[in-house]
């Protein structure tokens, strides 16, 4: 029967009170390597280890500069950006140019370097994907903790060989679209679909599989996600974005918008609340702006004031 050895304790796991006056205020100066008793001043231990950096720095800026750090973890880098990478720089640390010999080993060293970075067909399907989601996230303005939500979505795919057979633009275009829903970003199954390139079926196709694969439980789409978002491309004023936030709280509270578009309902209760204010606009610039037709917006604006019996100024509606 075999015993385990227990790890050798470090100072500060010895040096619990003091033997001298049993005193537990013991303070450890790494400058000179000591643990003294703050209450007798006896010297406990010298010869302490500094695990801090060699360097010394005397401002903020100067421990910045003289910090040696990588790039954090990201999923959203085929290889987590824990690789490191040869630069295209042929000059010295002087700026000097570099010999012709030199140069040609360089360029070996970085090829070389690339492939050992990429090796795996696993690697390389996760070196495109991540370079089509960088694309698509720049293209619909994505924030980075989505962007990384979505990469871990992707990875998750490509470990239950979801993405075989199957389009990688259209599970990384599903896993973004999968992110928003999850984070609540106000981001349409059509505008992922324009912006990467892959017919709309498609997209929802791989979207329908990655629910039911990866066992994931969407929040219900909430029109309130959508006010500003149509309200900023036709320029209408926060206060009529309140009134129709207001609308679409009070259409939640009596059950008015159980089953119907969030986008629809959000441009129906905008549209509402910018005749309520006397801000002229359109159905056909609210529609535009949301992606839905014109008698979705009138059809919503119909039951959202007769179910809550909205009083609206008496004008031409703009059909």
């Amino acid at each position: 029967m075999s015993i385990a050895k227990e790890a050798p304790k470090t100072h500060q796991q010895l040096a619990e009170k003091c033997p001298e006056c049993a005193s537990k205020n013991l303070v450890h100066d790494y400058d000179t390597g000591e643990t003294i008793c703050g209450a007798c001043g006896l010297v406990l231990y010298e010869q302490m280890l500094d695990k801090g950096p060699e360097w010394r720095a005397f401002t903020q800026e100067e421990k910045a500069s003289r910090s040696r750090v990588g790039m954090p973890t990201s999923y959203s880098v085929h290889d987590k950006g824990l690789s490191t990478a040869i630069s295209q720089v042929d000059r010295d640390a002087f700026g000097r140019k570099l010999p012709l010999s030199t140069r040609l080993q360089m360029w070996r060293l970085r090829k070389w370097q690339i492939r050992s970075r990429v090796h795996s067909s696993s690697d390389r399907n996760l070196a495109q994907a991540m370079a089509e989601l960088d694309r698509l996230s720049g293209k619909v303005s994505i924030s980075p903790p989505i962007k990384e939500k979505a990469a871990v979505i992707y990875r998750k795919a490509l470990d239950k060989a979801l993405v075989r057979g199957r389009s990688i633009n259209s599970i990384v275009a599903a896993a973004l679209y999968a992110a928003c829903r999850k984070s609540g970003t106000p981001r349409t199954l059509r505008e992922i679909a324009e912006a990467s390139l892959v017919d709309k079926k498609d997209v929802a196709r791989c979207y329908r599989l990655l629910l039911q694969e990866l066992d994931f439980h969407m929040p219900t789409a909430d029109p309130l996600t959508y006010v500003s978002k149509i309200a900023e491309e036709n320029g209408v004023s926060g206060k009529t974005q309140g009134a129709a936030i207001a609308i679409l709280r009070e259409a939640r509270r009596k059950r008015v918008a159980a089953g119907k578009d969030p986008m629809g309902m959000a441009a129906a209760a905008l549209y509402i609340a910018c005749l309520q204010h006397n801000e002229k606009i359109t159905q056909k610039d609210i529609a535009e702006a949301a992606g839905v037709t014109e008698v979705t917006v009138r059809n919503r604006y119909k039951a959202l004031k007769k179910q809550l019996n909205l009083e609206i100024p008496d004008q031409k509606a703009c059909f």
